[in-house]
């Protein structure tokens, strides 16, 4: 039995610290963590987002160690948003809207960024042996990328444009390629140009792309300012899918929504079932976005890298 553990907390300052092990609730399984992932959400809770306090963490992969039987042993990823199972929204089949949901590592429940973390069972799933550690990882966020096909209707004859080329935007550029449709990336660094170029995919700056032009729009920019551009590029009656999550308002010009009859998506969690097999048949480079990898220990160090500019994703190992 485990009695204390590392955890990464957050309350008003970053810091690794020791905490007691987080007993599993009769629905909940305990898992020792393998590998986790830092995301821009993550950035953005140190930033004032939600109101957060407390362990961090959302993208994980690890192993059961106490729970129901037929989990125990086995290396798990695990949906994000712990539903009720009865409000309105869970009774409409939509868990992740759950009027009372919780959210690992975000919203009232305590995070992945420790050595050990609780789970509700049904949010667990399996995890291939085909795939490593550092490819299932990704899980999560491959799973927000595919949601934007869930989300919204795209047409092979469209023209799209990524905004946004980080650890998100680079996911969802290579799970829409394959429909077909007319799609370049806006980027900032080379080293996005090189990613794309080596995937096929086009990558252009920001100025080079005339305003109005695009059926849709997806923002992975992870910035306030990334909307107000999305709308700028969208043409009349096109959609704008908003895949940021931010700490503060958008300095965006609404009235172009009524004006032009722009159809604004939101879009967030998806399936990881899709995002799994993607994975499992090779269909999706993540290897080439992993910068740096940081024991639990070097967190603060891990979260100060994950924050420069061009940075993609950072890892933590315990």
């Amino acid at each position: 039995m485990v009695n204390n553990i590392r955890a990464v907390v957050f309350d008003r300052e970053l810091q690794v610290t020791t905490v007691e092990c987080p007993v599993p609730a009769p629905d909940e399984a305990l898992i020792r963590l393998r590998l986790a992932g830092i995301c821009n959400t993550d950035l953005e809770l140190l930033a004032g987002y939600k109101g957060f306090s407390g362990i961090l963490g959302h993208e994980f992969v690890g192993e059961v160690v106490q729970g129901p039987s037929d989990w125990v042993g086995q290396r798990v990823v695990g949906e994000i948003n712990i539903s009720c199972g009865t409000c309105d929204m869970c009774q409409r089949g939509m868990p992740t809207q759950c009027r009372n949901r919780r959210v690992l590592g975000i919203m009232d429940y305590g995070g992945a960024f420790a050595d050990r973390f609780c789970l509700a069972v049904q949010n667990l799933v399996a995890v291939p042996e085909s795939l490593s550690d550092e490819e299932a990882v990704f899980t999560e966020p491959l799973a927000a990328a595919c949601q934007v096909l869930e989300s919204a209707h795209i047409k092979p004859s469209d023209r799209v444009i990524v905004l946004g080329a980080g650890k998100l935007g680079l996911l969802v550029a290579q799970v829409v390629r394959p429909i077909g449709v007319d799609l370049s990336v806006i980027i900032r660094h080379e080293r996005q140009s090189t990613l794309l170029d080596r995937w096929g995919i086009p990558a252009v700056r920001r100025d080079a792309v005339a305003e109005g032009v695009a059926d849709v729009v997806i923002d992975c920019t992870g910035q306030a300012s990334g909307f107000a551009d999305a709308l700028a590029l969208v043409r009349p009656r096109g959609t704008v899918i908003a895949k940021s999550t931010y700490h503060g308002l958008p300095p965006a010009d609404l009235t172009q929504i009524v004006v032009r009859e722009i159809q604004v998506i939101g879009s967030r969690c998806g399936p990881f079932g899709a995002a799994l097999r993607l994975l499992a048949q090779g269909l999706v480079d993540v290897q080439s976005l992993i910068d740096a990898r940081y024991s639990l220990s070097e967190a603060t160090a891990a979260f100060e890298h994950a924050a420069r500019h061009g940075v993609l994703k950072v890892l933590l190992a315990p």
